[in-house]
């Protein structure tokens, strides 16, 4: 609480002296425009020149928040710009207005001698234009910060996804089935084994890249899938069906890396994967976005560790976008958007 309130002072105090200095420079710059006594009423002079720079601060702030807010420059740079310029020719002119008013009005200062409205005009949009710059550009480079920073932790969290996702690959359980399953071709199938070592092999190439790739095309993803899919299919042989449906035919659109074998992986730990009862997944391509469904078989004996769909989710937020999780009784269903067209 009191570095708050240091900090908030100091900033005050800043405020006060920019503003004086500047209210110093446009009041030197009037009298030796209009050719007036230096010295005539200088403290009348300084106070009324404070004022109105103060009034125009305060003013050209609200302009800008409001402009933030329902017309920033990444909507049209252009318009912003229109924008700016009207709202500080409408500033200058109430407030003039309203100085005129109150020195002619309610201190009855006689007009003679007093600069016509066309100068004063000028000289309030040459006070003003400078303080909305530098209200803009501060605006500006907090901005660029606050960018900064946000992409600093967005790749902080991308970073602890692909290690999570190495971990999770690379974990005892799944190697230890991986060289069970291979043990038993090198007898059983040699030309299968070769073939087994081969996809186990390009599998955790595919996994180690990630650190390169935040995100992959659809088809990289399948292409790495199908050597995932073979060492599935060497381990649980029929005990499930696979089928990939391709309407998107260009498959361009990027999604994060590992999102299919990620899915795959979550049905094959939360369902039985028998002959008797093969669990049939299905995943469908097309122009909106990549849906992976399996058929509910629950298992008894789930395994609770590993990476699951709140990681996953996790990441899609990280770029703006929600994956949509269906579940009935006969089947769950996982819709994946794309992150660019």
């Amino acid at each position: 609480m009191t570095q708050i309130k240091k900090i908030n002072l100091k900033r005050l105090f800043i405020f006060f002296f920019a503003t004086l200095i500047y209210a110093l420079c446009q009041m030197l710059f009037s009298i030796i425009l209009m050719k007036e006594d230096p010295w005539k009423d200088l403290h009348i002079q300084l106070s009324a020149h404070y004022i109105v720079i103060f009034i125009m601060c305060i003013a050209d702030y609200g302009l800008l928040l409001l402009l933030n807010k329902y017309l920033p420059y990444s909507k049209s740079i252009y318009y912003r710009v229109i924008a700016d310029i009207a709202g500080i020719t409408i500033i200058c002119l109430v407030l003039l207005g309203g100085f005129n008013y109150f020195i002619y009005n309610i201190l009855f200062v006689p007009e003679q001698g007093m600069p016509p409205f066309v100068i004063k005009f000028a000289l309030a949009m040459a006070a003003n234009i400078p303080i909305l710059l530098v209200f803009e550009l501060i605006f500006y480079f907090q901005s660029e910060q606050k960018a900064i920073a946000e992409s600093e932790k967005a790749k902080r969290k991308v970073l602890l996804f692909q290690h999570e996702t190495l971990r999770s690959q690379i974990n005892p359980h799944f190697l230890f089935n991986s060289l069970n399953v291979l043990s038993s071709l090198i007898y059983i199938n040699p030309d299968n084994a070769n073939e087994f070592a081969k996809s186990l092999s390009r599998t955790y190439r595919y996994v180690l890249s990630l650190t390169r790739q935040p995100v992959v095309s659809v088809a990289e993803e399948l292409d790495a899938l199908d050597s995932y899919i073979f060492l599935m299919r060497m381990r649980f042989e029929n005990a499930f069906t696979l089928t990939v449906n391709t309407l998107n035919t260009t498959q361009s659109d990027e999604i994060i890396p590992l999102t299919l074998q990620l899915l795959i992986e979550n049905a094959f730990k939360h369902n039985i994967a028998t002959e008797e009862s093969p669990l049939r997944i299905a995943i469908t391509v097309d122009s909106d976005h990549v849906q992976v469904e399996n058929n509910i078989q629950p298992s008894s004996d789930v395994d609770k560790g590993g990476i699951g769909l709140k990681y996953l989710s996790s990441q899609y937020q990280l770029y703006a976008k929600e994956i949509v999780v269906e579940h009935t009784r006969e089947m769950f269903r996982v819709k994946i958007p794309y992150l660019q067209s």
